[in-house]
């Protein structure tokens, strides 16, 4: 009877958190019938786990009896975002020694890319980004790292439901050119940012894989300074801190 109680109760736990995926990869809302279609589950159950979801702001029922994300996930995600961000310190300070550049980090949070962690460039000219500023994440070199892990269907959602503003004559503002660039960061391992945020900047970032949510690491500066000659140097040192964030975060 208790090993029934716990599986059932493990089965809730998990089908309760497939549901929180489901309102985030179908826009953040949807109906019951929806979810019942995303989850392959009956919508007796659906209505059981929201009503509980529900309890804790996790999910919100709307006046169209709709179902969206709730304020209780802002919670949750800000703390973690706040440990992420100590665990990352380190090893963006060490990169930026190695660089002599700006060294940022980034997630997925929601459809943006989101600077968590940064340590600035000593040199007088240098990048700054505000630790907590979303960004567009195909005009970014962490938004475009950060893309290339994820499968290109998930991609054109993002991107349609975003758009594709141009900032900068460089920057991809068409899916088809957008898809080729995150073919060629998966098979050469990391990203560049010609230019496409801000004129006259380049930035180097890569992937990260293996934490709670898609994220990248960066060396960002001028591009007198971030040259391409730099560039096998410069990924070099994203790649050992790449290793060294993964080793830094627990569970993974």
């Amino acid at each position: 009877m208790a090993g029934n109680a716990e599986s059932g109760g493990v089965q809730s736990v998990a089908r309760a958190f497939a549901l929180l995926e489901a309102l985030r990869t179908l826009g953040g809302e949807a109906g019951v019938s929806e979810l019942s279609a995303e989850v392959d589950l009956p919508a007796p159950t659906i209505h059981r786990l929201l009503q509980t979801l529900s309890g804790g702001g996790y999910v919100v029922q709307l006046p169209s009896r709709r179902y969206s994300l709730g304020p209780g996930l802002i919670r949750l995600g800000d703390g973690a975002t706040r440990r992420l961000s100590l665990w990352a310190m380190p090893v963006l300070a060490g990169l930026c020694q190695g660089s002599q550049e700006t060294a940022n980090m980034a997630i997925l949070d929601g459809d943006m890319a989101s600077y968590v962690a940064q340590v600035p460039s000593p040199h007088q000219m240098r990048m700054f980004t505000e630790v907590g500023r979303r960004v567009f994440p195909h005009a970014a070199g962490v938004g475009k790292a950060i893309l290339s892990q994820l499968p290109d269907e998930r991609v054109l959602e993002i991107v349609r439901r975003t758009g594709m503003p141009g900032y900068t004559p460089t920057t991809i503002t068409s899916e088809a050119a957008l898809l080729a660039d995150l073919q060629a960061i998966r098979r050469r391992g990391y990203a560049i940012d010609e230019g496409e945020q801000e004129v006259g900047v380049r930035c180097y970032a890569l992937p990260v894989a293996g934490l709670a949510m898609p994220a990248a690491i960066s060396v960002s500066g001028p591009e007198a300074r971030v040259t391409l000659a730099s560039a096998p140097r410069m990924v070099q040192l994203l790649r050992e801190a790449g290793a060294q964030l993964r080793a830094a975060v627990p569970g993974v």
